[in-house]
């Protein structure tokens, strides 16, 4: 299969996840300014929810780079991120409905883990068929995928923080959520310098 098609298709999932998170976001009956201070939550969680949309999306971009032909692993893969990606609307919406309750910041970093476990699981099987298919390994490449790995662990070990600090602090978890969104903000140039080497 050709990377194109899952690209594709990953993308209109993607773009599919982020508008229905902003319709969640309902204009309030009031026109005053007063009136925008219930959506506040809403409005916070729909922002931490795109930006780590946007980060997945700039990943995966990144991370297909490196792919020629889409083996049946990694469709797998891809499809088993986008199941854990398309219920952040549910996530959000819930978290931002219910003003950041306990329970509601922990099934959303649950489910913020569950999302990088399935980008880990997708990113080790490219690596795989990438070091298979190809005859001499580019060095640049596999030190681009380690640094990555080691931003997936220090991400893995924030996440299992966060569920563990919701149940008591629900607003310091939110603000450790938000610290993994901004290490992962700006997609590893490395994985581009390496491809084009």
């Amino acid at each position: 299969m050709e990377k194109n098609r899952l690209e594709a298709f990953s993308d209109g999932v993607l773009a599919i996840i982020i508008t229905i998170m902003v319709l969640e976001l309902k204009a309030p009956h009031g026109a005053d300014w007063q009136n925008l201070k219930p959506l506040i939550p809403i409005f916070i969680s729909y922002v931490i929810s795109f930006l780590y949309v946007g980060i997945y999306w700039g990943n995966h971009h990144h991370l297909f780079q490196i792919v020629e032909n889409v083996s049946s692993g990694m469709l797998l893969a891809n499809l088993n991120l986008l199941f854990w990606l398309s219920l952040l609307p549910f996530a959000t919406g819930w978290m931002g409905v219910n003003n950041f309750a306990s329970v509601t910041v922990t099934s959303y970093a649950i489910l913020l883990t569950l999302c990088a476990i399935a980008y880990f699981i997708l990113q080790n099987i490219i690596i795989q068929c990438h070091e298979k298919r190809c005859s001499q390994v580019n060095p640049a490449m596999v030190f681009a995928m380690q640094k990555q790995k080691k931003k997936g662990y220090i991400s893995l070990a924030i996440y299992t923080t966060s569920i563990l600090v919701s149940l008591i602090l629900p607003g310091v978890a939110g603000l450790l959520l938000f610290l993994v969104a901004v290490i992962w903000l700006i997609p590893d140039k490395n994985i581009e310098r390496a491809f084009y080497e």
